[in-house]
């Protein structure tokens, strides 16, 4: 494994114990490259959103391992004494909805998680720029968050999952609100960070504007992965 990336070794999740006992995941294997965008798929209910909250470190597995940024982080119970730094640290995150605060600027808004790492300011906000930039929405550095479009919000919420360069990014739903154009421009930009910043992503999906762009797929049936080969359509 490199030194970077993402990889699930028999990961299950169980909620509940004895006769109510419910089994999520029963065995997820999963492996994910550094610069490698992968999707996530399955019907409602099949687990994803469990897979992904144990890969944020939300929940906890019933069993297995996972390794993020080559640091394992659970095998059988959590390595990491900090799980709240593991998130800052490891692991960057991008929703459906962007989340942006709505009364600091979209500067501001980027800066802050460097900074709440112990990052001086003058340097967070240099680092924040330079990702807006990268964005192309720099131009927009001042604004609170409400003045932006869908799309703008969407770059902002990418540069913040981004700004302390995880080696992981988790994005759940990141272009469900979007239209095909925009969808469009998210799945590029996260694949352009991704071999930029050296990151592996999975992306959490039912959008079929966007499947189709990836190259390998996750599909998730009764608790289990299953991969697959996508198309890997050109989204230049």
């Amino acid at each position: 494994m490199s030194k970077q990336g993402i990889l699930i070794e028999h990961l299950s999740k169980r909620f509940g114990s004895g006769d109510t006992a419910v089994t999520a995941l029963k065995d997820i294997n999963m492996q994910v490259s550094p610069g490698e965008v992968v999707g996530l798929i399955g019907p409602s209910g099949s687990g994803k959103s469990t897979l992904l909250k144990c890969l944020g470190a939300v929940i906890s597995p019933t069993s297995g391992r996972m390794t993020l940024g080559g640091s394992v982080i659970f095998d059988n119970g959590w390595k990491m004494n900090d799980l709240s730094a593991l998130r800052r640290d490891k692991i960057g995150f991008v929703f459906q909805a962007p989340y942006l605060i709505p009364f600091l600027s979209v500067l501001d808004n980027v800066a802050l998680l460097p900074m709440l790492a112990g990052v001086p300011n003058r340097e967070a906000r240099e680092r924040a720029m330079n990702l807006l930039s990268s964005l192309d929405v720099q131009h927009r550095a001042q604004a609170e968050p409400v003045r932006l479009s869908g799309g703008e919000q969407q770059r902002v919420a990418i540069a913040r999952g981004l700004i302390n360069q995880p080696p992981v990014i988790l994005a759940d739903e990141p272009t469900a609100p979007l239209d095909s154009k925009r969808a469009l421009a998210v799945v590029r930009i996260l694949n352009d960070m991704a071999r930029q910043f050296e990151t592996a992503v999975i992306v959490v999906t039912h959008d079929e504007k966007i499947i189709p762009t990836f190259k390998r797929i996750y599909h998730i049936r009764d608790g289990v992965t299953h991969e697959e080969v996508g198309e890997g359509r050109h989204v230049g």
